[in-house]
């Protein structure tokens, strides 16, 4: 009989659907998913990246990233402009709605940081976060998948 609670795969899995639920429940009112406020904020933090350089700071593929893109687009929560430089490319950037929310929704990451966090001292939630970005290195790294 398999013991899921020595696989880390579903002990990882599991805490990221823990993870998920807590920041999707603080999104709610602004209608946005997890992965709609982590590219959100990748545009926030780095104005006018590429789709490109985008997917690649949030490990997304391009076929996912371009919905998200649109979406973001149609809620105007970004705004895509065209290249100066290469009238092919597209540069993104913070539509008003993030730029005015945006210590708001830095207050939502915090809060949902502290809920899931909340149980584990100081020094648990250091060596979390240090093993967590352990394990994601490789994956970063390797996009052959």
């Amino acid at each position: 009989m398999v013991n899921y609670g020595d696989c880390i795969v579903f002990l990882l899995a599991k805490a990221y659907q823990h993870a998920h639920f807590q920041l999707k429940k603080h999104l709610l009112p602004y209608g946005l998913t997890p992965v709609q406020y982590l590219v959100l904020e990748a545009i926030s933090r780095e104005e006018g990246l590429s789709a490109t350089e985008i997917g690649r700071k949030v490990s997304l593929d391009s076929a996912t990233l371009s919905g998200i893109l649109d979406r973001l687009t149609e809620r105007h929560w970004i705004i895509k402009e065209l290249d100066p430089l290469d009238r092919r490319s597209l540069r993104l950037y913070p539509g008003e709605q993030a730029k005015a929310s945006q210590e708001e929704m830095v207050g939502v990451r915090e809060r949902s940081n502290d809920e899931i966090l909340e149980d584990f001292s100081i020094e648990e939630r250091v060596l979390l976060k240090r093993l967590l970005k352990d394990l994601s290195r490789p994956v970063l790294a390797d996009r052959s998948i």
